[in-house]
């Protein structure tokens, strides 16, 4: 019997990503398909805490097992903005274009452009909470470039390639992203807890 898990996000293409990564044994719906339609406050003031308060939010109106992610860019000649305020960097309603627009705008004729992208995975699974991180470094462009991805992709470079994310199939960024990072250590541990849970 497959073990659900439901993804505590709206966003198609973050599902598609997580959905491709998931071991055999599981299976995943995002809040949209449980029938949560509303936006899940990020009030924290660390990766943590927005991931954390977005599974307790779905633990609060669903028995399940769940898990959350909460991603920011740090942009060390900013002071480590956008951070958790990067999905909505340039207002509540901004678009990926309207974020990577101002960031692009607020860096310019910044030499140093060093970032770091970051995710906190938070995991819900019978009962018992366990956390998940992932950091990859890089530099922010002057221009945008690709059109695969999504949020700041187009003007993220990591520092293991010569191109940006956006430029990148969705498995090739995988591979080295910080979402990527964070959550093959969580598919790691789902692969040894359903052996663990089936022994």
């Amino acid at each position: 019997m497959p073990i659900e898990l439901v993804f505590a996000t709206h966003n198609a293409h973050k599902a598609l990503e997580i959905a491709a990564m998931l071991p055999d044994g599981y299976t995943m719906k995002t809040i949209t398909d449980i029938g949560i339609s509303e936006d899940i406050p990020e009030t924290g003031d660390t990766l943590e805490e927005n991931s954390r308060q977005k599974v307790d939010y779905v633990l609060s109106r669903h028995t399940c097992n769940c898990f959350a992610d909460d991603t920011g860019l740090m942009v060390d000649a900013l002071g480590g903005e956008p951070g958790v305020y990067s999905a909505r960097y340039a207002g509540e309603n901004a678009t990926y274009e309207d974020n990577v627009n101002k960031l692009l705008s607020v860096m310019e004729g910044i030499e140093d452009r060093t970032a770091r992208f970051s995710t906190v995975i938070t995991l819900s699974l019978d009962g018992n909470i366990y956390t998940f991180t992932g950091s990859v470094e890089g530099e922010i462009t002057t221009s945008a470039s690709g059109s695969e991805g999504f949020g700041y992709d187009p003007i993220f470079l990591p520092r293991e390639s010569d191109r940006t994310f956006a430029q990148m199939t969705m498995e090739e960024k995988a591979t080295i992203s910080h979402r990527g990072r964070a959550f093959a250590a969580m598919i790691d541990f789902l692969k040894n807890y359903n052996t663990t849970q089936n022994d």
